[in-house]
């Protein structure tokens, strides 16, 4: 294939993917952000610092006044209303990414559909060339016959489900 056309097709993927970011909304972009940051080692990082000062703070013998004795009941509420928020702001994450995947996957089911009309009439034609060139041995093959006719999406549906329901 050559680069050009590889090129175009990386250029519109992306375009795609720009366009699908930039039309969030206000409130998706900033949850995407906090979804993110949560996913990351500075994340980690930042927690384990402020829990072992907490702890520190609360543990250690210091003229410091312990603001959340042992066992911990405030760092315990703080901890659990922040798993809350990240749990929201992560599901609200995969909602949308989920959305996402199945635009792409519609826009994946028409192409592949396109392709099969357009494999099937190529098929077709070559039958009918090999035919008109006295190539009778490939215009009476079975399988080419068969991948030359037209395929009934709701019949290849209907099939797959019942396989599917007997399993």
């Amino acid at each position: 294939m050559p680069q050009d056309h590889v090129q175009e097709h990386v250029d519109l993927i992306a375009k795609h993917e720009q366009d699908f970011l930039a039309n969030r909304t206000s409130a998706e972009r900033i949850g995407d952000s906090i979804a993110a940051f949560t996913g990351s080692l500075a994340f980690v990082s930042l927690h384990v610092v402020i829990l072992t000062a907490w702890i520190a703070l609360n543990t250690l013998p210091a003229p410091i006044h312990r603001f959340d004795p042992a066992p911990f009941s405030l760092l315990g509420t703080i901890l659990a209303f922040e798993a809350i928020l990240l749990a929201s702001f992560i599901l609200m994450r995969q909602t949308r990414m989920g959305r996402r995947a199945d635009e792409r996957d519609h826009l994946m089911l028409q192409i592949l559909l396109l392709a099969e009309k357009e494999i099937t009439a190529v098929l077709t034609m070559n039958r009918q060339i090999a035919g008109s060139m006295g190539l009778q041995k490939v215009t009476r093959d079975k399988e080419i016959e068969q991948l030359s006719q037209h395929t009934s999406i709701d019949d290849v549906a209907q099939t797959i489900k019942e396989s599917l329901s007997t399993e």
